[in-house]
């Protein structure tokens, strides 16, 4: 059992691309495609907050666990 990160969803559902939003978060393209494809192994709750408020949505919408 993981913990599934559902950013690649969320960004095509509000048609964002990874440029923008990391622009938008103020965090590095690199370190946001490693949250978008799974590969990160922790996540800061300020980071979560701002994807949060960046795509408006909860964090329910970018986390799942299997």
């Amino acid at each position: 059992m993981r913990i599934i990160v559902l950013l690649d969803h969320m960004m095509v559902k509000r048609k964002i691309r990874l440029n923008e939003l990391a622009e938008r978060i103020n965090i590095t393209e690199a370190n946001l495609s490693i949250l978008k494809n799974n590969k990160a192994k922790a996540i800061r709750f300020s980071t979560l907050a701002a994807l949060c408020e960046a795509l408006d949505c909860q964090p329910g919408d970018l986390l799942e666990f299997k």
